[in-house]
């Protein structure tokens, strides 16, 4: 038996599909038809005058129009898969309150691997369900619709990617904000003015105490678990950098 408090909630969640936008229209319009959408997130190229994929937006605008279905355009760097990411994150942030469904399917392969990556590190929110859906038939040019039909929609399996603290985010922010590399003894004086270690030591053990707690909670895990920072020793002074992979973590996660 529902409650009253049970019923409501299912109200109140909304149907929210996710969907890049590539030479598809079927595989974003028949799913979100099927599957009953009542709200969908296209995923467009940030550069109109580059966007090939622009003609196909507004057939799906048109499509979903006739169906009652509310559209939002998020608009992305199609080639920058950390900033598909970030895009899809804030997106989920956004409905966080609705049962979001991710399309893998309609973009191309960068849109695809960014997709089910934000399925993989955000599936804590328990509201996400990727899916694949698959073709009745393809067409034989390039440049023309890239199929035609939905043949099935297959739900996909995502498995939690991990993702760094909170504090090692932030102390990633720090370095990019100060150009990718900043001092060791730099570092240890704004990680400690931002709240992200605690020192608990007297004054004069402090300068060495903060340093242990840099090393430890900071740039030990950023350095030997994630590989977000390396360490380069210059004359007298150790710089810590950030690493490409660390800019990409960065991007996405802040």
């Amino acid at each position: 038996m529902q409650t009253v408090h049970t019923i409501m909630n299912n109200i109140a969640n909304l149907r929210v599909h996710i969907a890049p936008v590539g030479f598809e229209v079927d595989r974003v319009v028949i799913p979100a038809k099927n599957m009953r959408a009542d709200k969908v997130w296209l995923l467009v190229h940030d550069n109109p005058s580059e966007d090939k994929g622009k003609p196909y937006t507004e057939k799906m605008l048109s499509e979903f129009k006739k169906m009652n279905i509310k559209v939002e355009l998020a608009k992305v760097d199609r080639l920058n898969l950390f900033q598909i990411i970030k895009a899809v994150k804030e997106i989920v942030e956004k409905e966080k309150n609705n049962d979001i469904y991710i399309n893998v399917a309609s973009g191309s392969k960068i849109h695809a691997i960014a997709c089910m990556m934000a399925s993989m590190i955000f599936n804590d929110k328990q509201n996400i369900k990727p899916f694949y859906a698959e073709a009745e038939r393809y067409a034989a040019f390039e440049g023309k619709q890239q199929s035609f039909g939905v043949k099935k929609v297959m739900p996909l399996p995502t498995y939690e990617i991990h993702t760094p603290k909170p504090v090692l985010v932030q102390a990633l922010k720090i370095i990019k904000e100060n150009g990718g590399k900043i001092t060791k003894k730099e570092m240890a004086k704004l990680v400690y003015e931002n709240k992200l270690i605690v020192v608990n030591a007297r004054e004069e053990n402090f300068q060495q105490a903060r340093f242990a707690s840099l090393d430890k909670n900071i740039i030990q895990p950023l350095l030997q678990e994630w590989k977000f920072i390396e360490i380069e020793q210059i004359g007298r002074n150790r710089w810590i950098k950030i690493t490409p992979e660390g800019l990409g973590a960065e991007e996405f996660l802040t």
